[in-house]
């Protein structure tokens, strides 16, 4: 199948051909596309949060470019689908508005952050998500989501594993702030040298935030193959408390766990990763474990999308093996089965 390498479009640098690609520069001239295409169509934006298969993509991929970011008064603010995530939290914090500063650092396009209900360091884009404008394919409509229709759940929403919708531009209420929101996650804090729920300066905890995630190899970097990356591959499992109790007792001791508003418990992947047996930079051919951190899955260089989803197998099996919980993977798949 002729087309360009779609290697070139994704953070992980893995991916057959597109038969056609075509780069939107802006919302408007990607649902133009999308009308006139025949056949199979796809949607990128940064292409941090999806693993595309070694054939490819047999349709048309649009890929989303062009931004912009407008003000509407009282902490109401619109970014355009195309923007850069990071490009749009840097502007939050250069502009006093807080909300979304502890989700710096993080790849892809602004777009996308609703679809995966993106969240870090204890902010989720659902806490200040105001509306969605979202194009639905099948009515050949536009109008503004809810936060309430958008579903959101953890790292999930109605727009995820559909090709129905098509997000043109989030709206986010922020608060009108030079500090930030509650700080909620303990790492963070610490970092901060401030209790869990005291407020720091913006710019500190964007710098804080940075630091953090360049450590884990979670900050692209085209050098360093530990970014080569989806960011994190699994994400915690959410559990009943009984089954908890019964993880505990064959792992021998509490893993790190947190408790869900609706009395279950989400337990760390990374944990659970390191304790089936697989130590940062553990390596299969071209493909690995970040050397920073065990919850990235990594090409080292060359790397097939039948290799990382092969790795990805073996260790969601080991987990499950060990502990009797099943990982799950937070990127979404095109053409290719996990």
């Amino acid at each position: 199948m002729p087309g360009k390498s779609l290697s070139e479009y994704t953070t992980l640098r893995i991916g057959g051909p597109a038969r056609e690609l075509i780069e939107a520069a802006s919302s408007e001239e990607a649902v133009e596309v999308l009308r006139g295409a025949q056949g199979p169509t796809l949607v990128l934006g940064g292409g941090s949060n999806v693993v595309i298969g070694d054939a490819g993509f047999d349709g048309t991929v649009v890929v989303l470019r062009g931004g912009g970011v407008e003000e509407a008064g009282d902490g109401l603010v619109r970014v355009q689908a195309g923007h850069v995530w990071d490009e749009f939290v840097a502007w939050t914090v250069a502009h006093g508005c807080s909300g979304v500063e502890c989700l710096s650092g993080i790849p892809g396009s602004a777009g996308a952050t609703p679809i995966q209900n993106v969240g870090a360091y204890g902010q989720e884009v659902a806490n200040t998500i105001e509306a969605v404008r979202v194009w639905d394919r099948e009515a050949d409509e536009i109008r503004d989501w809810t936060p309430a229709e958008c579903a959101f759940a953890y790292r999930h929403s109605v727009f995820k594993h559909s090709d129905r919708y098509l997000v043109l531009s989030v709206d986010f209420r922020l608060e009108r702030a030079e500090t930030s929101q509650p700080i909620a996650y303990a790492e963070l804090a610490k970092r901060l040298e401030v209790e869990v729920g005291d407020r720091a300066p913006l710019g500190l905890v964007r710098d804080a935030v940075l630091e953090l995630r360049r450590g884990k190899g979670m900050v692209l970097d085209e050098h360093d193959h530990d970014t080569w990356s989806a960011g994190s591959f699994f994400t915690n499992p959410i559990i009943g408390a009984h089954v908890y109790h019964e993880l505990a007792d064959k792992a021998g001791g509490e893993p790190p766990h947190w408790k869900t508003a609706d009395g279950k418990v989400k337990v760390s992947a990374a944990w659970l990763i390191g304790a089936a047996g697989f130590e940062k930079g553990y390596r299969r051919g071209n493909v690995g474990l970040s050397t920073k951190h065990t919850l990235a899955l990594t090409n080292r260089g060359g790397a097939t999308a039948a290799e990382l989803l092969a790795l990805a197998t073996a260790v969601a099996d080991k987990v499950e093996a060990d502990f009797g919980v099943r990982l799950h993977p937070e990127p979404v798949t095109v053409n290719a089965d996990f």
